[in-house]
């Protein structure tokens, strides 16, 4: 069997997420909006197999097959007579439902591939044994030969995903390395678009599509990358249109289609601004390639979309949150030149998502990414609430690294501390900050002669040029610095008295959501160890690698603010607890995050690259030295870890002119059944195209057997 930190285990929890009362609200025409919508998120969210993994493709292909041609329970049937027992199978349904939710085999939190915890030998009788094996022999057989080894394959390369030892954004793109006639390594950046070789004389995209030179190497820019998905994506965008609420939406979605038909991160960028200013849709929606997250460059967003349904009790505690803001602004520990010059105050709402699809389901999101648009025209925040109350709940049993007397005030405050994180993350950490910037023409967006470094007591001395972003400058560290950034926002404005009274809480209620607060902080921390990589000393998830930061900054705090302690278990092996004293977090904590979020925004502000790897570089290094141990705490982390639940999500179907809502058990045969249905018309010839796409590109990959299986 496979190392334990390799599998998802048999009781991971699964968790399905309930917008029937939000879906209920909407009108006929909301609905229908919706529908297409969520249609077009799901052909798009195919496209991150691609992104992930030669494999990928090839394993959702022939897993799709097996469901389609027999359910969960009648594979079962199938699966006992080829030999496998009980707990074989559920651990084949458990490993088919992983690969849905983080489309792809390899982990959405976190880049660790998982693999079947079972026996290849008997997973590949149950395979061939199947009706759909029975039925189109040559196809399914072609698939196994083409996945089969490279779904248990754990060779130290492929275990995490990561490197090893005129502007264009890579938001879109794909960079392939070739060679050319000559031998000299060449490049292809392919931009994600229907069009391939197509021009189009009005399309701001015809001029990129060109050879450039850059130190001796050739890059050619291409288009076409995922066309056939993208395809399907327009065609459910063009119907959304019929339904729109109002102008703003309908342009959007204009743009939208123009950016995937072309392959335009400007048109995208067109199609955000129209999406911030429509103030409190019904239903809110974006699509693209948005987050970087995984990439380990930090500039290739990875594509997700998301429909959901406003919550309007709990978006009245934000709609607070935001009229307080510029005032809470004022409580950060930063001058006043390193604000933005004019708060754009955003949309943020709570949201009951009907639709999330790509790799995972964040708790909250702060968006647009692109800096020029979050600097100049505002942002959206949105919390997930139908998210929060299902992805983040804790059974007591299953609570690890706490004192006992911590735990059932842990369960209870989770939630709301967690609810007033999520809120201030996103408004106050993501949407605070100004970036120091010299536009092409030369001018200053700040006083080069008046304004002055706190950290050094000089004039500034270094900026953003015209075409760097964030992104582009800091690179790998960049969103996991900022999720440190906006992490620490949250903890250091949750102390205000005003914070607590917008979300209802007050007196001794109000100081428990905060000692929670605190401590679920220090605690993520120690559970970010799980992805640290003592073999690349590399962090293979930025919100975790920014809670192990915060950790260490509290840690070096001092005055015993907060302790980590090695323990053994009831079972007799390694266990560990954090502590932290409630009593000293104003006096001490702080102090401590205020110096640490100061320096953050300052090496932020003024695009220093060098302080800043530096300075977080240094918090994010695990060791084994005295008094914490980390290397050794990693261990007992890993030994304890829980799985990271599995979300089954509905759909909707059109019947006539209506749209139903399909709902599905919370277990892992509910969530592969939600998938058998998500593509009813289509399903078949999905799979064909993303195996076709996938031995398309099967020459750039090192592992020559990485093909096609034949077509039906």
């Amino acid at each position: 069997m496979a190392d334990p930190q390799y599998i998802l285990p048999n009781d991971i929890g699964v968790a399905s997420l309930d917008c029937r009362e939000a879906f209920g609200l909407l009108s006929p025409t909301e609905r229908l909006y919706a529908h297409h919508l969520s249609r077009a998120a799901w052909y798009g969210g195919l496209v991150v197999l691609l992104q992930t993994s030669p494999e990928a493709p090839h394993i959702y292909a022939l897993l799709s097959r097996l469901f389609r041609a027999q359910d969960p329970e009648q594979l079962k049937e199938c699966a006992l007579k080829e030999g496998l027992t009980e707990d074989e199978y559920q651990a084949f349904l458990v490993y088919t439902a992983g690969i849905y939710a983080n489309m792809g085999n390899y982990k959405s939190f976190g880049d660790t591939k998982f693999v079947p915890n079972l026996p290849k030998e008997k997973l590949e009788r149950l395979v061939l044994g199947s009706r759909a094996a029975q039925e189109h022999p040559e196809e399914v057989g072609g698939l196994w030969q083409v996945c089969g080894d490279l779904m248990f394959s754990l060779e130290p390369q492929q275990r995490h995903l990561g490197l090893g030892n005129e502007n264009l954004s890579a938001y879109n793109t794909r960079l392939f390395k070739g060679v050319d006639a000559d031998g000299k390594p060449c490049f292809e950046v392919r931009l994600a678009s229907i069009l391939r070789e197509e021009t189009t004389p009005d399309s701001d995209m015809t001029p990129k599509l060109k050879s450039y030179e850059f130190e001796g190497c050739q890059f050619q820019v291409t288009r076409g990358d995922y066309s056939p998905l993208l395809q399907k994506v327009v065609q459910h965008l063009e119907k959304a249109k019929a339904y729109a609420a109002n102008g703003l939406q309908e342009h959007m979605l204009s743009q939208y289609i123009e950016s995937f038909t072309q392959g335009s991160i400007d048109a995208h960028k067109k199609g955000s601004r129209y999406w911030i200013q429509d103030k409190g849709p019904i239903v809110e929606s974006y699509i693209g390639f948005i987050e970087s997250y995984r990439d380990p460059f930090g500039s290739r967003g990875e594509f997700e979309g998301f429909v959901a349904v406003v919550n309007k009790s709990m978006s009245a505690k934000f709609e607070r949150l935001v009229e307080s803001a510029e005032q809470l602004l004022k409580e950060l520990p930063w001058p006043p030149a390193f604000e933005k010059d004019k708060f754009l105050t955003p949309d943020f709402t709570s949201l009951d998502v009907l639709t999330f699809a790509g790799s995972g389901i964040p708790a909250g999101i702060n968006i647009p990414n692109y800096d020029d648009l979050r600097q100049k025209d505002g942002f959206k925040n949105v919390s997930l609430g139908n998210v929060l109350a299902v992805a983040y709940a804790t059974q007591r049993e299953k609570l690890t690294f706490l004192e006992e007397e911590d735990k059932d005030l842990y369960i209870r405050w989770k939630g709301p501390s967690f609810e007033v994180q999520v809120g201030l993350h996103e408004l106050l950490g993501h949407g605070s900050g100004k970036l120091f910037v010299q536009d092409e023409k030369g001018a200053f967006n700040f006083d080069q002669n008046t304004v002055i470094n706190p950290e050094t007591g000089e004039q500034i001395r270094s900026w953003y040029r015209s075409g760097e972003t964030w992104d582009s400058k800091f690179s790998t560290i960049a969103s996991s610095y900022e999720e440190c950034r906006a992490e620490s926002v949250g903890l250091y404005l949750c102390l205000h008295p005003r914070v607590l009274e917008i979300f209802g809480l007050d007196g001794p209620e109000a100081e428990d959501v905060v000692y929670v607060n605190w401590l679920n902080m220090v605690r993520a921390g120690l559970l970010g160890l799980e992805f640290y990589t003592p073999e690349t000393s590399s962090w293979r998830q930025a919100h975790m690698q920014a809670r192990f930061v915060i950790l260490r900054v509290l840690l070096e705090a001092g005055e015993g603010l907060v302790t980590v302690v090695p323990t053994t278990g009831s079972d007799g092996r390694p266990d560990a607890r954090v502590r932290l004293d409630r009593h000293k977090i104003r006096s001490v904590g702080k102090p401590a995050l205020e110096r640490f979020l100061r320096r953050l925004q300052v090496l932020k502000s003024t695009g220093d690259v060098a302080a800043g790897r530096a300075l977080y570089q240094g918090y994010s290094a695990v060791t084994d030295a005295a008094p914490e141990n980390f290397l050794a705490l990693r261990e007992t982390v890993l030994l304890r870890k829980e799985a990271r639940k599995l979300i089954v999500q509905p759909n909707t179907c059109l019947e006539g002119s209506q749209v139903q809502l399909l709902e599905y058990d919370a277990s892992a045969a509910g969530l592969i059944r939600s998938f058998s249905e998500r593509f009813p018309e289509d399903g078949p010839l999905l799979e064909d195209v993303l195996t076709g796409l996938a031995k398309a590109d099967a020459h750039f990959w090192r592992n020559p057997t990485v093909v096609a299986a034949p077509r039906a």
